[in-house]
């Protein structure tokens, strides 16, 4: 349903939400959200182009989010790096097709449920869930 650019986005910020006094180096998140560091950088720099993130250059520079967890959904994650897109015209450029067909409305209804979805949900929701499983880390069994 999400691309891997978003998942890798996602895994970033997650891991930056962590770690929210100091800036967080490339080689460090890419070690601890398991994302290759070539990839991972072009991701962090979308992230910082979409204003979630600012990178500070130089020794002891880094990432570190801009807004605060609460105000950083899922969905603003995913919209930064590779949005989801809706139908809003027959993807197979019928003429006659108007409106959207049956298919292609269901589709385009789906498509806005997971929107609303994903936009309910902040990274502090994340962070702060009961699930004794914890993004991005190990926990004892």
């Amino acid at each position: 349903m999400i691309s891997k650019t978003a998942e890798y986005a996602l895994r970033a910020v997650t891991c930056l939400a962590n770690d929210t006094q100091s800036s967080v180096s490339a080689d460090i998140l890419a070690e601890k959200t398991k994302v290759p560091r070539r990839y991972l950088t072009r991701v962090l720099q979308d992230l910082a182009s979409s204003g979630l993130l600012a990178s500070r250059s130089g020794p002891g520079g880094g990432y570190i989010l801009v807004k605060p967890t609460e105000k950083i959904t899922i969905l603003d994650v995913i919209n930064a790096v590779a949005p989801l897109e809706r139908i809003t015209a027959c993807p197979l450029g019928l003429k006659s097709h108007t409106s959207l067909c049956p298919l292609h409305a269901e589709l385009d209804r789906a498509f806005a449920a997971t929107e609303s979805a994903l936009a309910a949900v902040t990274i502090r929701q994340l962070l702060e869930s009961t699930n004794p499983i914890v993004p991005l880390r190990e926990v004892p069994l």
